[in-house]
């Protein structure tokens, strides 16, 4: 079958699967099957090779990420059951004071959206914003927009999240140089963001007025629109500590069928020990592996300690004792907490799989070799085709983890022929993370969340929300191709 041929087959399969997630409606995970064996016969996958091709797809990616994906759900979900998130925001806040407080909340979504995901940390962190935002009688996006924009950088960028770890095992990156490069990269990304949302929440933008009631405490004055700032009667709002103080130190959680927690509410010391854990036992197996003599005993033991399953399982054992057992928890709750996580994850493990078979059915078709050649003549460096690739799926669909997932598939034959060292196809990675970070807007549930919790109307949001996502994921991009020659 000639190349031309396949190419036309590659495009209306990613078109009709556009068509049914936006149009039909249908869930991505369904669309990307159906979609996955209709390329595959048109390509002239043998009937008899088909199921075996769809099996080896899926369980090649799923016996990667699968277990990694769901041990990151299940630490997320203890830190946040045990009053951990919410402590670790209100211990930030106090710690940068109240002149600080929207960079408090910014790293707080930075750290706290490693191991916990997008929407629930936005569940999470949002009341918390209310609260400081109610007592200081400014704006809700001065506190929410930064950080609500950290939390979305860090599930575009960095394993444990769905998309990043799809990423990584499909073009063979490595896990702990991800996160080596990834972390600083991300940092900065999210401080430039940062700026950037202070220069944006200078002006005023239309409110809610159910949701600026919710914030403020009364109805926004006539004739205002709901707009946010201070509120109508500020004689009427204490300006003494005491009152920002006890909104402060209220832990805020989602509501949820466990019984809370006997003991306080954990530590901030506590919190951030069990964050980074697995991020420096990923990143010690890697130096290991790099830096240790072939053989030695102390590599061995570094690789084991270091590989992402082994290095999440010891902190879920940390996070059970430490967040659960030492406070109270018995064992049955303790499994409850950590069962609870899975359903969530669940249907975002068979996206990545159904990903992982697209990709499979491109590379078995030939449908890869033709689109590596195809861009291979473009003569564009393959950290910008990842970029624009990620964007273009991103905006066009609204999934994140589907954006980068498809990407992976349709750029694997290229990036091979491509012949990169790990720490190139690390940033390869990261500038897909950069695409899927961009562009939110209509089409993503991600988008209708926090517009919906900020009180926000469809313009307002596409101003703030959508320029500072896209801004933060071009500011990725550029710090990626910066690094590109330093690997």
């Amino acid at each position: 079958m000639s190349h031309t041929t396949l190419l036309l087959i590659a495009a209306a399969g990613v078109a009709t699967l556009l068509l049914l997630i936006l149009r039909a409606k249908v869930q991505p995970f369904v669309a990307l099957v159906v979609v996955s064996i209709g390329v595959a016969l048109a390509a002239g996958v043998p009937a008899a090779d088909l199921v075996k091709t769809i099996e080896d797809g899926m369980g090649g990616t799923l016996g990667h990420i699968a277990t990694i994906i769901a041990l990151g759900a299940m630490i997320g979900r203890i830190i946040e059951l045990s009053g951990g998130a919410a402590s670790f925001a209100h211990s930030l806040i106090d710690r940068f004071g109240s002149k600080r407080t929207p960079l408090a909340l910014t790293v707080a979504g930075f750290v706290l959206g490693i191991p916990v995901f997008f929407e629930v940390g936005l569940i999470i962190l949002m009341p918390i914003a209310y609260g400081v935002a109610r007592a200081s009688g400014k704006p809700l996006l001065v506190y929410a927009l930064p950080m609500g924009a950290a939390m979305l950088t860090v599930h575009a960028f960095l394993p444990p999240h769905p998309g990043a770890v799809a990423v990584t095992q499909a073009i063979g990156a490595d896990q702990g140089l991800v996160l080596l490069l990834g972390i600083p990269v991300t940092a900065v990304v999210i401080l430039l963001g940062y700026l950037v949302s202070r220069r944006m929440t200078r002006r005023e933008y239309p409110m809610d007025p159910a949701v600026y009631a919710e914030v403020y405490g009364e109805e926004p004055t006539p004739g205002t629109s709901g707009t946010p700032g201070a509120p109508s009667t500020p004689a009427a709002r204490p300006a003494d500590d005491s009152q920002g103080t006890a909104v402060l130190t209220k832990p805020a959680q989602r509501t949820t069928t466990d019984p809370a927690p006997p003991a306080p509410a954990p530590s901030f010391g506590m919190v951030l020990a069990l964050i980074v854990t697995p991020i420096l036992l990923i990143l010690a197996g890697t130096l290991g592996q790099n830096l240790l003599a072939e053989g030695s005993t102390l590599r061995a033991i570094l690789t084991v300690l270091g590989a992402p399953m082994v290095a999440l399982l010891i902190d879920v054992a940390l996070c059970a004792y430490l967040l659960g057992a030492r406070r109270g928890w018995d064992r049955t709750h303790i499994a409850n907490v950590m069962g609870s996580a899975l359903p969530s994850v669940a249907m975002v493990i068979l996206v990545a799989g159904a990903g992982g078979v697209f990709g499979k059915v491109l590379v078995a078709s030939g449908i890869g070799d033709a689109i590596a050649d195809v861009l291979d003549r473009t003569g564009l460096p393959a950290l910008f085709l990842a970029f624009l690739t990620a964007l273009t799926l991103r905006a066009a669909q609204g999934s994140t983890t589907v954006a980068l997932i498809t990407t992976a598939g349709i750029l694997t034959p290229l990036l091979e022929r491509a012949d990169l060292s790990t720490g190139q196809l690390s940033l390869v990675a990261l500038a897909m993370g950069a695409g899927g970070l961009a562009v939110s807007h209509i089409n993503d549930a991600g988008y209708w969340m926090f517009t919906k919790l900020a009180g926000l109307d469809v313009a307002s949001g596409l101003r703030t929300w959508t320029v500072l996502t896209t801004t933060m994921g071009v500011i990725g991009f550029g710090l990626t191709a910066a690094l590109w020659p330093l690997v």
